[in-house]
């Protein structure tokens, strides 16, 4: 696909409302929740009795809330609103939305991958006012809507080619909302206060704890007696109802100046969510995740398909699983496996990592992987998410929301997760005794702890990261289980500090890398293994000797000269195979500081979203 203006990564926040309370109070309140989803323009609809009245402007929610000051005498109890991320057009107000099309207003999230066709096809490129491919979806609905909004809306998607949520108004049809979705994701629910839709359950949360995902193939239809889904014949579908456990506060600041910091310290107790529950006698359990020792018995090779910060999770997997499972595990990066000509079958156990789940590069290759007869187990975050609902199996990681872009605890609980499936494995497999197993489980408990302690470190850290906000390029250098972690260290840094940084395995400085060392370039050396602590040592004095600022990290145990380095950092002495999860904490806290005092916007770095929603 090919987009305009940007590339990739799209997620944008929807919210629909009907009901008893001010509609804009609602969608405002509801964007602000969905505001890391997208942060480039924002526009709410507000259905009155006279008309559909819409407000929309380019930047932050604060923006839109700005230009509704001077409309405060317009009353509505139904509407729908919008934070976007653009994708076609450029960011502005044209391009924000919702869009208006005769009798129909809508927003969108998603990409319309055959909307040029349908705008020559329609002879209606005069009467369009923007660039997107969002306006073509509002022109087919009202070019089909006869007094039917039903029908028109299964006529249009049966023209359209990509991934979309809308929620719809009609001008004739009072306080109704109408949505559907194909890929991107939708959750409503039904409260004392009215009908509520929403990209996330975070911009629900203030008013129930229950919902449900929006099935694809459906309807929506909200009123302010009922969230009701249709099927294409009309019918009342039943949806599953969800609960989360968290509440508004979990989605909150909660007195930190950034979520991100506040994500980076809510570690721990992500961490005991997800594991305690899954522990029995100290061998992880999977029976309440209804996930059986038969599917691991003839697994004969492995695959972890994920992108990005999920993808270096998967790294960590694969050197867990190889050494204690003794079978073969390869990563694949998501947006190159759906394309590729992988070699699975019916003993491949395809493992995909998600913390939205709905990523979509990484549900494309699930679907690919059950294709070719593979087991799928899905690794995420959020309960009914199209992963979760299209895995054979899931493994939820309880991290609880996580709002700033930059993902932190998402990541250490998905290593967390791999831990634990590590170990079923290899009791199934008969590669580890139980007591083996009851040591590792011991281990990887210590290693939560150790996390409160890399904590502790945030002032000396923040302090540290003063000599690095003048600084063009920065390298990440590691051996083994710390390569894997360099590549998590580096990606948090230049997502949100915009500074230029690479990952590197140490042993590989000499083949070429090394020539990009020069005076007062900084380096991050990950020293924690044991098994080539030495080897490591001697490619730092190699950049050191070439005039590297050199910030280390090592377990407290080891004794390293001070010429080495220029500032030192230690976690607890804990086993080589968990040591990223603790020094995990310690790149975070880096990459937060370096970012806040350069002055960025640390939860919402610019280019990114939290999600990618299309390719």
């Amino acid at each position: 696909m090919v987009q305009m203006g940007r590339k990739g990564k799209n997620m944008c926040g929807i919210i629909g409302y009907s009901g008893r309370l001010e509609a804009r109070q609602v969608l405002v309140n509801g964007l602000e929740q969905l505001e890391y989803r997208g942060y480039d323009s924002a526009g709410i609809a507000q259905m009155t009795k006279q008309s559909v009245e819409v407000t929309k402007a380019v930047g932050n929610v604060g923006a839109l809330k700005r230009k509704l000051e001077k409309k405060e005498d317009v009353i509505s109890r139904c509407g729908i609103g919008h934070t976007r991320w653009a994708t076609h057009g450029g960011v502005t107000e044209e391009n924000a939305h919702p869009h208006q099309f005769g009798k129909v207003t809508l927003i969108h999230n998603g990409i319309i991958e055959n909307y040029k066709k349908i705008r020559e096809e329609y002879g209606k490129e005069q009467f369009f006012h923007s660039q997107t491919d969002t306006e073509i979806a509002a022109m087919l609905i009202d070019f089909f809507y006869d007094g039917n909004p039903e029908e028109a809306i299964w006529k249009t998607v049966a023209q359209l080619e990509g991934s979309y949520a809308f929620c719809i108004l009609f001008e004739d049809i009072p306080n109704v909302v109408y949505c559907i979705r194909r890929i991107s994701p939708l959750v409503a629910a039904y409260a004392e206060e009215g009908a509520f839709v929403a990209s996330d359950i975070t911009a629900l949360i203030a008013y129930t704890q229950d919902y449900f995902v929006v099935p694809e193939d459906t309807i929506l239809v909200l009123t302010d007696e009922k969230a009701e889904l249709h099927d294409r014949e009309g019918e009342i579908v039943e949806p599953d109802l969800l609960h989360v456990k968290w509440d508004l506060t979990a989605a909150q600041k909660n007195g930190y100046p950034h979520y991100m910091l506040k994500e980076i310290h809510e570690q721990p107790e992500a961490l005991h969510q997800t594991i305690a529950p899954r522990i029995k006698a100290g061998i992880p359990d999977f029976e309440e995740d209804q996930i059986p020792d038969s599917i691991f018995e003839s697994v004969q090779q492995i695959k972890i398909v994920a992108c990005g910060t999920a993808m270096h999770a998967g790294l960590i997997g694969k050197v867990l699983i190889e050494k204690r499972v003794r079978i073969p595990a390869e990563v694949e990066i998501a947006s190159e496996f759906r394309y590729a000509s992988p070699i699975i079958d019916q003993n491949t156990l395809v493992i995909v990592i998600s913390q939205s789940g709905e990523t979509i590069d990484t549900l494309a290759s699930l679907r690919l992987a059950k294709e070719l007869g593979a087991v799928t187990l899905g690794i995420v975050n959020v309960k009914g998410s199209t992963i979760a609902r299209e895995s054979d199996y899931v493994l939820y990681t309880h991290a609880g929301p996580e709002i700033a872009v930059a993902s932190t605890k998402a990541y250490t609980v998905q290593i967390a997760t791999l831990c634990l499936l590590t170990m079923r494995l290899a009791l199934v497999k008969k590669t580890l005794g139980r007591g083996e197993i009851n040591r590792d489980f011991a281990l990887l408990k210590e290693s939560m702890e150790c996390v409160k302690r890399s904590l502790l470190l945030d002032p000396q850290i923040q302090e540290m990261t003063a000599c690095l906000t003048e600084a063009k390029d920065l390298f990440f250098i590691g051996r083994g289980i710390d390569y894997a972690l360099s590549c998590e260290g580096s990606i948090k840094l230049k997502e949100i500090s915009y500074i230029h940084s690479e990952a590197y395995a140490a042993g590989e400085l000499k083949h070429g890398t090394i020539s990009l060392i020069t005076e007062g370039v900084p380096v991050i050396a990950i020293a924690t293994q044991e098994s080539v602590f030495s080897k490591m040592i001697s490619n730092i004095r190699e950049v050191k000797a070439r005039g590297a600022l050199v910030i280390l990290i090592t377990k407290e145990s080891m004794q390293v000269e001070e010429s080495v380095f220029d500032y030192h950092f230690t976690i607890p002495e804990i086993a080589d195979d968990y040591t990223p999860i603790p020094a995990a904490v310690i790149l975070q806290l880096i990459a937060y500081h370096t970012s806040v005092r350069r002055g960025l916007n640390v939860d919402q770095p610019r280019n990114l979203a939290k999600s990618v929603t299309v390719e």
